[in-house]
């Protein structure tokens, strides 16, 4: 979504998506089923990769941390840690305990009732002599960068969560792991491979080495680079991530967003843990991924958990986009047609009522997704798609329709509510894609999606305009999670 609107404002953007592979899990299951690790995720991977398009994501590059740039990168990303003089890499035992789940060290306090909370296991005990990297050292260096910066994370509390963690003092961490062949050896030491989080978040800069053959992004997106990530892998992005940067001498990214979870109940909605409120898929297939995207945008304010709900979803369809859009397409499209045999004037009037309402919203929509406010952002287009609403009910088409002197008005209420409909669809389209192009196609319109569209006045001349089909239709409700 993020992408997408910053596509509409002509700025250049890269998303990358992906996969890490070099887990102890993965390892483990692979020797269930029989299979070498490399094996396994060759088999699994073609699942992820397809799963952007299903969404209608225009992915830029889908990175495997197995991809031979990656792996060369990574190896060379540790050199320059080790390397820099500042004796940031140094040999110990590690002790302690470890959740293969989390792919994390956990400290007692971190349990509950001696288990992971994520994943509700006990985790292992681990004793080997591995390469540490000096964390404690870039303590100051943090804080520094959190005060300076303080948008750095979003949104502000999950700051104040990483810069607490910070202040409560750092300890040195390992970023190897002994006596386990899956994962990117340590060039220093092959008999080692990297611990999967001095691995995996290597991949923001790497991709850029190598996404398109013979040139290197590096330059042009970093680091103006934006992450999104989970909560529960904060400390490792918020913390871990930034000091191995100032270790090998880049700058951190400009800004990281940590979202919630979507629970059933306290815990987090999750295949592994059995507690699916329905197959997300599914869902997919039954309302369509414009409507899903939506209720996620409406109904949890990102940033924050929210309850994952199946009446829920239907009831955003419904009661949002079916009756307060889609209607609301259906009853202008239909009036036009009607009352002026499906031709619309263009007419835009100096002293509209819609005017106002769709002054503000172009730079209103663009401040709110430029700090990730995806719920307040669609919250403020929704706020113009129930104006347009009340405007049909104030100026009642079908009255003016009645009565032959007052025709140039019903031109101009009509050219104002299909114009309103015009600038929506455009303001909308990060979050509803597809709908939006829907949109505007019914309305005989240009399906160009330019920011400087989310405008009055913009919509052109219309001949042979038909009352649009519904654009949301009912549908049969989805079976629930087995």
């Amino acid at each position: 979504m993020f992408v997408r609107h910053q596509r509409q404002r002509g700025r250049e953007t890269f998303l990358l998506t992906g996969v890490d592979e070099h887990a102890s899990k993965v390892a483990r299951v692979a020797e269930q089923q029989g299979l070498a690790p490399q094996e396994y995720v060759d088999r699994i991977a073609d699942a992820w990769r397809a799963l952007p398009a299903r969404l209608g994501v225009a992915n830029d590059f889908f990175i495997r941390t197995s991809d031979e740039g990656h792996k060369r990168f990574v190896q060379e990303f540790l050199e320059r840690i080790r390397s820099n003089g500042r004796d940031d890499v140094y040999q110990d035992v590690y002790a302690g305990l470890y959740c293969v789940g989390c792919e994390a060290f956990k400290t007692e306090e971190e349990l509950v009732d001696g288990k992971c909370h994520e994943h509700d296991v006990v985790p292992e005990w681990i004793e080997e002599r591995n390469w540490f990297f000096r964390l404690s050292a870039y303590q100051e260096q943090l804080l520094a960068l959190y005060d300076e910066r303080p948008d750095f994370v979003l949104p502000g509390f999950r700051a104040n969560e990483a810069r607490t963690f910070i202040a409560g003092g750092l300890q040195d961490f390992s970023i190897s792991r002994a006596g386990q062949p899956w994962g990117i050896p340590i060039p220093w030491d092959p008999e080692q491979v990297a611990y999967v989080w001095a691995d995996a978040l290597v991949n923001y800069l790497s991709a850029l080495t190598y996404a398109r053959p013979g040139e290197n992004l590096v330059d042009r997106f970093w680091p103006a680079a934006h992450h999104l990530l989970a909560k529960d892998i904060l400390r490792f992005h918020c913390v871990y991530w930034p000091a191995m940067l100032l270790a090998a001498g880049y700058d951190p990214p400009q800004q990281l967003f940590v979202h919630g979870y979507l629970l059933s109940g306290d815990r987090k909605v999750s295949k592994s843990l059995g507690n699916l409120v329905a197959d997300p898929l599914q869902l997919l297939d039954v309302y369509g991924a414009d409507a899903i995207r939506f209720w996620c945008a409406r109904s949890v304010s990102f940033g924050q958990d929210g309850i994952a709900s199946v009446d829920g979803v239907r009831e955003r369809y419904e009661r949002e986009l079916g009756n307060d859009l889609g209607n609301l397409l259906s009853r202008v499209t239909a009036m036009v047609a009607r009352y002026r045999d499906g031709d619309l004037a263009a007419v835009p009037s100096a002293d509209s009522a819609v005017a106002p309402i769709l002054e503000p919203l172009a730079a209103d929509v663009a401040a709110r997704l430029d700090v990730f406010d995806l719920t307040g952002a669609l919250e403020r287009i929704w706020e113009v798609v129930r104006a347009l609403n009340r405007h049909v009910e104030s100026t009642a088409p079908w009255q003016l329709a009645k009565d032959e002197g007052r025709g140039d008005e019903l031109d101009r209420v009509l050219y104002d509510l299909v114009d309103g409909l015009r600038a929506v669809a455009i303001a909308l389209a990060a979050y509803l894609p597809d709908t939006a192009n829907r949109i505007l196609e019914a309305l005989g319109q240009p399906t160009g999606l330019d920011w400087d569209g989310v405008a009055y006045g913009r919509t052109l001349t219309v001949q042979g305009l038909e009352a649009a089909p519904p654009l949301f239709p009912r549908v049969d409700e989805p079976a629930p999670a087995a």
